[in-house]
């Protein structure tokens, strides 16, 4: 699966390459991500920006490297369209991920 991995100062920012998030995907970007937590880089923002859809496959992934970050790291997601912000109301993951409108909002929480 192609990512595209920016740092700023001391934030890692992974962008997926993909439109669809779904279970052909899954495991890769899931390895992908914690790779990136494995090498001590404790800012992670997820930019969803190509994504115009997560299916349940990759939301139990984030749903894991949230539980893999948690206490150890922040992960902030940003860029979701309608559909994938959606998806986070209708499941309520809304209330236990930190969403942002756009890349500048996500880091600037994990800044301050």
């Amino acid at each position: 699966m192609n990512i595209e991995i920016q740092s700023e100062n001391d934030v890692q920012i992974v962008v997926p390459l993909v439109r669809r998030l779904d279970a052909s995907v899954e495991s890769t970007f899931k390895q992908q991500v914690l790779e990136i937590m494995e090498k001590g880089h404790k800012k992670v923002v997820l930019d969803f920006s190509h994504v115009d859809f997560i299916d349940s496959s990759c939301l139990g992934a984030l749903v894991s490297i949230f539980k893999s970050v948690n206490g150890r790291g922040e992960l902030v997601l940003c860029s979701l369209n309608s559909n994938t912000h959606d998806l986070f109301k209708l499941t309520r993951m809304d209330r236990i991920f930190s969403i942002k409108t756009n890349r500048q909002d996500a880091l600037l929480m994990l800044r301050g």
